[in-house]
């Protein structure tokens, strides 16, 4: 999968995650808080959605090393999803100034914290369950 692939009939704004992630889990928790305009959506890779999202950009559900954001009409992945979505939420938009960094550097070190996530940031049994409140930016 390229860093940006097109899936023009994908919802635009959905966050791909890894639900029992406690680090992605934790990004989920701080997107929420921040997107105030309710730009973005959310699914678990561990759900039907998420799963079959997944298969579709090219991510094993049962074994992601990334997530992924859907913005218009495209599908980013690695140090660009995560950017993408810093560079769309108003507090946290001059983040997107990282992008000059080479891709290559920032993939690297995106890649060292997905192969380690678990064992640093743990792992929990089942997909987080979010808010009330928020329960309608959730596909599950």
């Amino acid at each position: 999968m390229t860093p940006q692939t097109p899936v023009e009939d994908s919802l635009d704004g959905l966050i791909l995650f890894d639900g029992v992630c406690v680090f992605c889990s934790r990004w989920v928790a701080f997107v929420l808080k921040r997107d105030t305009a309710r730009r973005f959506r959310f699914t678990a890779i561990q759900t039907g959605p998420g799963r079959e999202l997944a298969m579709r950009l090219g991510i094993d559900p049962d074994e992601p090393q990334t997530n992924a954001v859907i913005l218009n009409g495209r599908a980013w992945v690695k140090s660009d999803a995560a950017l993408k979505v810093l560079g769309v939420l108003p507090a946290t938009r001059w983040l997107r100034a990282l992008r000059v960094a080479p891709r290559p550097f920032r993939d690297f070190v995106y890649d060292q914290i997905a192969r380690n996530r678990y064992r640093i940031f743990g792992r929990t049994a089942v997909c987080m369950v979010p808010q009330p409140v928020d329960r309608d930016r959730f596909l599950t």
